[in-house]
């Protein structure tokens, strides 16, 4: 099986991507971890499909998209979780990442993309900061 976590930075799609690989004991990619499969990108991306299509049938793997057009690699048949967090959380996230401060060309940043993910297709939707990661995995599971 195949699950797709797609969302902006900061929303908690690698917390959700831990909690629920312990449970299904998933192999996990996150944005462009595959180009470490081959040498240059087309080979790499080639390689990450034929491990995606394989794990539809037989594997556990947890992408996370952390760019909309990562998703075009996501095949038919996996699931699609989207998770989002109100714009504020984000920035206070981000500036926790970045030792309290937010820096104005950041913070605009985050603002011109907060939203870019809310239009895609996704079978479960998890908001950060409302629903808990216990029930995100259980929403998840109930679907594979």
């Amino acid at each position: 099986m195949v699950v797709a976590i797609f969302g902006e930075s900061c929303t908690g799609k690698s917390t959700l991507a831990k909690a629920l690989s312990e449970q299904i004991s998933a192999e996990c990619y996150a944005g462009r971890d595959y180009l470490r499969l081959a040498k240059n990108e087309a080979a790499a991306e080639a390689a990450f499909r034929a491990k995606l299509a394989e794990a539809l049938s037989d594997g556990n793997v947890i992408y996370l998209c952390t760019e909309p057009k990562l998703l075009a690699l996501v095949p038919d048949g996996a699931v699609r979780v989207l998770v989002t967090a109100e714009l504020e959380l984000i920035k206070t996230r981000f500036a926790q990442r970045m030792r309290g401060v937010l820096p104005p060309p950041v913070a605009a940043m985050l603002e011109r993309q907060h939203g870019v993910f809310d239009a895609e297709p996704h079978d479960v939707h998890v908001v950060s900061g409302e629903t808990t990661i216990e029930e995100a995995c259980a929403q998840i599971l109930a679907l594979l």
